[in-house]
């Protein structure tokens, strides 16, 4: 009879925007084991995104069970967890801590018109200064002030602002807390002191009993449910490490780490991030800076139009999928035969903050078939990528190669491009779900992840590298251009066509 060896395992939770993914590590990182549960009951009406908190909780358990049951026969106890969580998320509790709303995703802009109004005043600057972020309506800053001025009643019954990961956690542990990363992207927490901001609790008229308290993602906590410990299959007595936001653990998994590596992530969405030893704020608000411990922060852009872009295209075109259109865009050459994409399908975040940006497809000949659309909507998603880019070497010149991310990195050719469009060395890493890998890894090290930065950048396995053609590169030089000066033609009537669009 064969003799299994007990070996210390890991598990990190990612509560992603559509789905949560759970990853079973062991004390190397080796992958013993994944799972996946996408939400039930999300609500998607016009500008409203809202989750169903408990199917975000029962999607959570799932995930863990399959991850679990994939790992097989393991040994022992769980030796550690942590969670992650998306940037954004907002839902109003009540006194007994009972949900008053669906917990309201980053892509819910019903508060559009409030963060216009700020966007118009000099607390717009300043809030950008303090905070980090700039004036948008996917921070839950603009959120409450929404709730505050629409639902009065309901805003009058909340006693608590939560995000995803926290009502999870509180679940989980019986603690409402929150690490420094998401409650930086509220744009609610001073990200020089590591204090709530004063001038964001004005706005929002709230105070900071009704919000979590601030911990380092480092904290350990102890003591699970035991009703939910035994239907996740773990033991009640596991530590919880409270870790960081996805896209901190996204920069991690990837092994992006140091000053002069940058994360390029692009699912649904799209991100370049960097980790960076101090705040790096923008003159312009193009970026945002949110804070992860007292030592580091976590500079960057997000486009609001990765895979959704094909994902609409997909939608147009019968009896395809995301990988033919790929396939077929590889049958076209860099510039799709003189076709540019604009692909703000969704608005636009970085740089610009434009949610009344449209999308547009703009050198359309009779010639132009849909392998060609297919080609100038990934070569659009790396246009979007190429701005947040350029903008970031203006503050930290010292980048110097980048780590993808995310769903793309399953794509061969979408790879390519964006090392092309970016003139950069492109290291994609073995595991492609690094959120919940660098979750794993705070549970691993239990302590200021940073301090294990070698370490990790070992633990961390390489699949491939792709390193740019000089000709498309220059090619793709001379097409941003026009990109660019196409976008800044356009701007001006993006207000005016809005005003007819249904979002």
């Amino acid at each position: 009879m064969a003799v299994h060896k007990k070996v210390p395992w890991f598990l990190g939770i990612d509560l992603g925007t559509g789905s949560c993914k759970t990853v079973v590590i062991d004390e190397k990182a080796n992958i013993l084991g994944f799972g996946a549960s996408e939400y039930a009951g999300e609500t998607m009406h016009m500008r409203w995104q809202e989750q169903d908190p408990e199917a975000v909780l029962r999607s959570m358990v799932q995930s863990v069970r399959e991850a679990l049951s994939s790992a097989g026969n393991l040994k022992g106890k769980c030796s550690g967890i942590s969670l992650t969580g998306a940037l954004h998320s907002l839902m109003a509790l009540d006194r007994a801590g009972k949900p008053l709303t669906g917990i309201i995703t980053w892509a819910d802009d019903r508060s559009k018109e409030y963060a216009k109004a700020i966007r118009k005043t000099d607390d717009a600057y300043n809030l950008y200064y303090e905070t980090g972020c700039p004036t948008h309506p996917m921070y839950p800053l603009y959120k409450i002030l929404w709730l505050k001025k629409e639902q009065p009643e309901l805003f009058k019954k909340t006693a608590r602002f939560v995000s995803a990961k926290e009502y999870v956690f509180s679940k989980l542990t019986n603690e409402f807390v929150i690490d420094y990363c998401l409650a930086s992207g509220t744009g609610l927490l001073n990200t020089h002191s590591l204090q709530w901001n004063e001038r964001s609790l004005e706005i929002t008229g709230i105070v900071t009993t009704q919000l979590s308290t601030l911990c380092s993602p480092e904290t350990v906590f102890y003591g699970i449910d035991k009703n939910l410990a035994d239907e996740m299959g773990v033991s009640f007595d596991t530590p919880i490490v409270l870790g960081s936001s996805d896209a901190v653990n996204s920069s991690i998994g990837a092994g992006a780490i140091k000053p002069s590596q940058v994360t390029c992530m692009v699912g649904t969405s799209g991100a370049l991030r960097v980790i960076y030893p101090q705040p790096v704020l923008d003159k312009k608000s193009r970026t945002w800076c949110y804070a992860v411990d007292k030592n580091h922060w976590i500079v960057g852009g997000a486009i609001n139009n990765g895979g959704i872009a094909l994902a609409w295209l997909e939608s147009i075109v019968k009896n395809t999928s995301i990988e033919d259109l790929i396939s077929l865009a590889e049958r076209v050459s860099p510039g799709a035969d003189g076709l540019i994409c604009l692909p703000f399908f969704a608005g636009e975040r970085s740089p610009n903050w434009n949610l009344n940006a449209r999308a547009s497809f703009f050198g359309l000949t009779l010639n132009h078939r849909i392998e060609h659309l297919s080609r100038a909507v990934l070569e659009g998603i790396a246009y979007r990528l190429r701005s947040i880019h350029d903008v970031l070497l203006e503050t930290i010149p010292d980048i110097k190669v980048i780590h993808a991310s995310g769903g793309f990195t399953r794509s061969p050719i979408w790879l390519q491009i964006v090392s092309d469009v970016l003139n950069r060395k492109l290291i994609v890493p073995a595991w492609g779900e690094t959120s919940c890998l660098g979750a794993a890894l705070w549970a691993l090290f239990k302590e200021n992840i940073f301090s294990h930065s070698e370490e990790i950048q070992k633990l961390v396995k390489l699949s491939n590298f792709y390193m740019p053609f000089k000709k498309r590169a220059k090619i793709y030089d001379q097409l941003f251009k026009i990109y660019t000066n196409l976008y800044d033609a356009l701007t001006p009537m993006f207000d005016d066509i809005a005003s007819f669009s249904m979002r």
